[in-house]
């Protein structure tokens, strides 16, 4: 079974750059404290990256 990511978004996007803002969207993120489970993979994976400061991460099987 592939692993999962659970990302929950933790800081407003207020102040934050669009392509910030656009790749929490991406995410399917859109309240403080909303949470999307995602595979993981190397895409989902890089737009963590991007926003790291906005969201909190959890492996998951």
């Amino acid at each position: 079974m592939a692993k999962k990511l659970r990302i929950q978004l933790v800081r407003s996007t207020i102040g934050q750059k669009p392509a910030k803002r656009a790749t929490v969207r991406s995410l399917g993120l859109k309240k403080i404290n909303s949470v999307v489970e995602h595979d993981d993979n190397d895409s989902i994976r890089g737009m963590v990256a991007a926003v790291s400061h906005l969201v909190k991460v959890e492996e998951i099987d």
